[in-house]
């Protein structure tokens, strides 16, 4: 007897189907499993005895029969346990020891332990959208566990949870119908900023001000400045005033979390900004992602996020060139000999490092011990094209007395409600354009955007060459700084980037006060 069972698998942030064939025939007893499995698959076959033998059911190890269970496409290489349950009720129906039912437009995924009972796995969202774009599936049984996290998605497919195998067969036998799950997560109101790190943050105003136009538009940015200036609190400060998430935006991080094992099990959306702060001994597949089976890395966990990198010099400066490509473009694309995975990373770059290896050159107070070997040395692990994707560059000095016991005012829901209202002034702009790819923010568009959105009057134009001859900037730092100068006239609700926004955006990008 032969029975087709649909099951899926992963590819990177992507679910195909699988199609899992079980043929039971008379003759030796053999059990076996083809069409590229790996380890945890070829262990299915215990897995699956073990469950189907405690259920009452005539286990596979045991009958004097040839199973031969094919997972096609056979030159798809198949990884982890999301087969378990698709191949048990294929031998069930094989064998005959079930009733026939309806196959085409079910998916099954679950892994078995040995009594039976399903344990979740992985990367469910993505399934689930596979289940939700595929006319011909209606029902997806997965995993009691990773039920509410699939409903996120599945409005035409009715998902059922199951806990166990035995549940699961009385269902499809109509014996006792297990109603399916309905998703009630909501992102209102829930994911908004405390503000509790802007408000400790004392001073250090321009620094401040520097990421109110990050979390308006996007932005990259780098703190300078001493130890102990508070760069490490500015950063962590920026989550506090990112505008909330779109739901669109926390299914595309959910999916991310997801297929990394990371999404809590209690709250399987998430619905707040990530903010992810790498060691500086973090290796380049830590960072960006890979390995054997690869896996998203911390620019990928950031998206849509922040990614703090606090020290920037101290890391290997291999692993920082690393992040010149996902700074461009919004993802990282993983080759490997069995094909080429996308991870999106879209995210907000915050670094922060000392002017020297002391940490106090050209401080008012404490002499700097280093030489001016050890300085270029330590600024050298920096590259030229890094810096030149980091759009703003910002002195963090050190605050008096006064200035660390100040008791300052400051009105969180204010700043929120103004980068609130610049992300909508963006939303509104990008709505009905027509681009081959979604734009959420001004830090994301390509050239051909900046042309049409980022034009300058006459003023504009002639202060810009004047920063362009005189710095020697390149095409993409020119480009950074009229994206910039859009953020500051959004945050103005100006139609039309200004002389005065365009040398603010100047100002962070060379340091020079272009006003005076």
């Amino acid at each position: 007897m032969l029975s087709k069972i649909f099951s899926a698998a992963l590819t990177g942030l992507e679910a195909v189907p699988i199609e899992v064939e079980v043929d039971v025939s008379g003759g030796l007893h053999a059990f076996n499993i083809v069409g590229l499995p790996d380890n945890a698959i070829r262990e299915s076959k215990d897995r699956v005895s073990s469950a189907i033998k405690n259920i009452g059911a005539q286990t596979p190890a045991r009958a004097n029969r040839r199973i031969t269970i094919n997972l096609a496409p056979a030159d798809f290489k198949k990884e982890g346990s999301y087969y378990d349950l698709a191949i048990a009720l294929g031998y069930l129906l094989a064998s005959q020891q079930i009733k026939n039912f309806e196959t085409k437009d079910k998916i099954f995924i679950g892994e078995l332990a040995l009594d039976g009972q399903l344990r979740p796995v992985n990367g469910v969202l993505a399934i689930a959208e596979l289940a939700e774009k595929t006319p011909t599936i209606n029902y997806l049984f997965l995993p009691w566990e990773n039920a509410s996290e699939a409903a996120l998605i599945n409005k035409r497919v009715k998902v059922i949870g199951i806990k166990y195998l035995k549940e699961l067969i009385e269902h499809l036998e109509e014996i006792r119908i297990i109603p399916a799950v309905s998703s009630s997560f909501s992102l209102k109101g829930e994911n908004k900023g405390t503000g509790e790190n802007w408000r400790q943050v004392k001073g250090q105003y321009l620094a401040k001000r520097a990421l109110i136009i990050a979390a308006a538009g996007g932005h990259n940015l780098l703190f300078i400045g001493p130890p102990g200036s508070g760069k490490t609190m500015l950063a962590k400060a920026l989550i506090d005033i990112l505008p909330v998430l779109t739901l669109e935006e926390a299914l595309e991080i959910t999916r991310i979390y997801s297929i990394a094992g990371l999404l809590a099990k209690k709250e399987p959306l998430i619905k707040k900004r990530p903010f992810r702060n790498p060691h500086h001994t973090a290796s380049a597949v830590a960072l960006v992602g890979g390995g054997s089976e690869p896996k998203p890395g911390e620019i990928s966990l950031a998206h849509r996020g922040v990614l703090f990198l606090d020290e920037l010099p101290e890391f290997n400066r291999s692993v920082l060139e690393t992040l010149r490509q996902p700074l461009e473009d919004g993802c990282i694309t993983i080759s490997r000999s069995q094909g080429s995975l996308t991870f999106p990373s879209r995210f907000t770059l915050v670094a922060a490092m000392n002017p020297c290896p002391c940490g106090f050159l050209n401080d008012p107070l404490k002499e700097c011990q280093c030489s001016a070997g050890d300085i270029l040395k330590y600024r050298r692990k920096i590259s030229g094209p890094l810096l030149d994707r980091i759009d703003m560059q910002v002195e963090v000095p050190r605050l008096n007395y006064e200035k660390i016991k100040s008791q300052e005012e400051t009105n969180i829901c204010q700043v929120q409600e103004q980068i609130e209202l610049a992300r909508q002034i963006q939303k509104e702009r990008f709505k009905n354009y027509q681009s081959l790819r979604s734009i959420f923010t001004n830090a994301e568009m390509e050239p051909k955007d900046i042309e049409r959105f980022c034009s300058l009057k006459e003023d504009g134009e002639k202060l810009m060459k004047k920063a362009v001859d005189s710095y020697g900037l390149s095409v993409r730092s020119y480009h950074r700084i009229l994206k910039l100068s859009r953020t500051i006239a959004d945050l103005e609700s100006s139609s039309q980037i200004k002389i005065e926004h365009l040398s603010e955006a100047l100002r962070y990008k060379t340091g020079f006060d272009w006003e005076s």
